[in-house]
């Protein structure tokens, strides 16, 4: 009788040794599994940073080239070039060549 209650204690400890290790087991697979899908959105927002950054840049050197059109609009070429394009206008010594049609 003494046997059995030894070989129920030693199964009980080794159950619970089995338990443990069962637990431990679950833990590291659903830390695993969180892990990957972390670093699934890291590189999924690595890619959105690098595109954001190509947009800010694209921006920045759109924003220069206004801000120079802005200059030129305030230089008396840009209003000559307008008089003549749009309204026609032409200094008096100016001679106009036109196309037969």
């Amino acid at each position: 009788m003494a046997t059995k209650m030894n070989r129920r204690k030693r199964l009980r400890r080794h159950l619970g040794s089995f338990a443990i290790a069962g637990v431990v087991l679950l833990l590291l697979v659903f830390v695993s599994a969180a892990s990957l899908s972390l670093r699934v959105s890291n590189s999924n927002k690595q890619d959105r940073i690098a595109e954001l950054e190509a947009q800010i840049e694209a921006e920045e050197k759109r924003a220069e080239e206004i801000e120079e059109y802005g200059k030129y609009v305030q230089t008396k070429k840009y209003a000559e070039e307008v008089a003549k394009e749009k309204l026609g206008l032409v200094y008096e010594d100016e001679i106009i060549f036109k196309a037969e049609d």
